[in-house]
């Protein structure tokens, strides 16, 4: 009697959804970045979560911390194995600052706006990399300089004008911040470099990159997990704030209409940048081996 081959093993998965309508003033110069909608963001990105099975946890604003974040996301890389999903969202501002490790052609680190501090696109791109071999990343980003900013990439030219209320940190608020904690960030920069390190170089995933759009930037060699960001704009552009949701936000929930949308990772990014402005284009952006990846249903776990 052939005995009965045991099921493999059900894919587990964590979420971690980040939203600030405001940040420290005392870490950001007297700037305290008051917006409207990203707790909402974060709060309908969390109900996707918990509807399709994921186990999520929500930081709004004052508990959106450098140290709670990012040890979120250290539990999550410890926790999760080969298979698994990790469903990482933030709604908030985007900064820049001087790249002092000379790895940015325009000279910019990419930045998130958390309460107390930023964290730096190349520190966010080291702690997804902690992550196991095989563990898909799910990253939506909807903040402004967002294009790359799991690892930031080459500029694209000058920002379009927009009208509104944008998710971004001035530059004159971005340069104050940064010239106060300017010990702190150029030590967090030397320090990620040096968990990083220099020796892997980019190149393109063509497999992914023909399943997905020419627009796809590189992929860093040897990247364990597979990581996608769908974020609200590229990295010269702005993310608008709204009235309940960011216009990316907002624009995704439609487009995933309760879990009716049909169609991978993909078909998912090109219906949302197909209804939204050229002031706002969302990017699709990858690491790791992710060619089987796209081309799942959002938010499969």
């Amino acid at each position: 009697m052939a005995t009965k081959k045991k099921p493999p093993p059900k894919s587990r998965a964590m979420s971690l959804h980040l939203g600030l309508n405001s940040v420290n003033p005392q870490h950001y110069g007297g700037w305290s970045g008051d917006l409207s909608a990203c707790e909402f963001d974060a709060l309908d990105m969390a109900a996707i979560a918990k509807v399709r099975g994921m186990k999520p946890t929500v930081l709004l604003t004052k508990s959106a911390t450098r140290a709670k974040v990012l040890a979120a996301v250290r539990d999550a890389a410890k926790k999760l194995a080969a298979g698994d999903l990790f469903f990482l969202t933030y709604s908030g501002h985007g900064g820049q600052m001087p790249d002092i490790t000379g790895d940015e052609p325009d000279k910019q680190d990419e930045t998130w706006c958390l309460f107390d501090g930023e964290v730096i696109d190349d520190e966010l791109y080291v702690e997804l990399g902690a992550f196991k071999p095989g563990v898909r990343v799910l990253v939506l980003s909807d903040s402004c300089h967002s294009g790359s900013v799991v690892r930031a990439g080459p500029p694209r030219g000058d920002a379009a004008a927009t009208s509104g209320r944008p998710k971004r940190m001035p530059p004159s608020v971005a340069l104050r911040t940064y010239t106060a904690h300017k010990a702190f960030y150029d030590r967090l920069q030397k320090d990620v470099a040096a968990r990083a390190g220099r020796s892997a170089t980019p190149k393109a995933d063509t497999a992914a990159a023909a399943s997905v759009s020419p627009r796809l930037t590189a992929i860093a060699n040897g990247f364990a997990p597979a990581v996608i960001l769908i974020s609200g704009c590229q990295d010269n552009q702005l993310s608008m704030d709204g009235e309940h949701n960011g216009a990316f936000t907002e624009r995704l929930l439609l487009v995933w209409n309760n879990g009716s949308f049909d169609g991978n990772y993909a078909r998912f990014h090109s219906v949302i940048k197909a209804g939204m402005p050229d002031t706002q284009t969302p990017n699709l952006f990858t690491l790791g081996n992710t060619a089987k990846f796209v081309t799942q249903a959002p938010f499969t776990v």
